[in-house]
């Protein structure tokens, strides 16, 4: 999953250059029989599996409708910003109320809130099951056991943000090394963790397959630094109402339960070992396609 993960980083990101510089070329854009451009640019989160999950899902679903889709990975703060610049059509990750509020705050005049496709995000900080403590308020009196660090994701996610400015001085964490690199560098660390028997202190989020592939509880968080369940919220450019009007419609009706959620994530970052999501999907397609036909009915 890490080996992937950094592949379509690296690879995509590289593209997104030329796929913009694309975008300004003048070319006449293709129009559906639906009303919709053709082409389609989704903007996902790097390292957020939910989010590339769901991303995944409806490229299939709309590359079999005749659209032309293209994933452009980056962090969270590029993504509103091209989101809001008219470079990316779609993302399809934001957490609200808390996690990306900020980002929302600053775009959002820009930018299009579609509405809430899963109900039960929420951030964490969870350790191995049999770990010594149970609670954050306990972590920084047992922060030996966990070798005195915090392993943490991106430095420009809203998990990072919520992690420094309210869970460590809330807690009294600053003596732990609190470490930032990437979530595959993390889940890098949990495995390592895990099959060396070891504590381990890591920043994560449900849904995430983490949750099936590994033995973990999330520490209770007396103070709610982390907050209450939130929204995961398809967000659109100020112009896909226009460009998009039926895909607009269909993002503001699509739903995905944490169990539909989580056995597509478990296909894709759990069960194979694949750089190439197409197949994947594409079976688990097969296998729900009475709800994959409900997303664009």
């Amino acid at each position: 999953m890490t080996k992937r993960h950094l592949i379509s980083t690296l690879a995509l990101g590289g593209a997104t250059a030329l796929a913009l510089s694309g975008c300004a070329s003048g070319a006449e854009a293709e129009t559906l029989d639906n009303g919709d451009r053709q082409d389609l640019t989704i903007a996902v989160f790097n390292g957020w599996d939910e989010g590339i999950a769901a991303s995944e899902l409806w490229k299939a679903v709309l590359e079999e409708q005749g659209y032309d889709v293209e994933l452009e990975y980056a962090d969270a703060a590029p993504v509103f910003q091209g989101l809001s610049d008219g470079d990316y059509d779609v993302t399809l990750d934001t957490w609200l109320p808390i996690t990306h509020a900020d980002y929302v705050d600053q775009y959002g005049d820009d930018i299009v809130d579609l509405g809430a496709w899963n109900e039960d995000a929420k951030l964490t900080i969870a350790v191995n099951e049999d770990a010594p403590v149970d609670s954050l308020a306990d972590l920084a009196a047992n922060a030996d056991a966990f070798d005195d660090r915090l392993v943490g994701i991106e430095p420009g996610s809203g998990l990072n943000r919520v992690t420094t400015d309210s869970v460590i001085p809330t807690y009294g964490l600053d003596g732990m090394d609190y470490l930032t690199s990437s979530t595959p560098a993390m889940l890098a660390e949990l495995t390592a963790a895990t099959d060396a028997g070891e504590n381990i202190a890591v920043t994560l989020w449900r849904p995430h397959w983490a949750y099936d592939a590994f033995a973990l509880k999330d520490l209770e968080d007396p103070e709610g630094t982390l907050g209450d369940a939130e929204g995961i919220h398809s967000f659109g450019s100020s112009s896909l109402e226009e460009t998009h009007p039926t895909l607009a419609g269909w993002l503001k009706d699509f739903r995905m339960d944490s169990e539909l959620l989580y056995s597509l994530e478990n296909a894709m970052f759990n069960e194979n070992d694949a750089d190439d999501y197409g197949p994947i999907v594409e079976q688990w397609i097969a296998d729900n396609q009475e709800y994959v036909d409900s997303l664009t009915s």
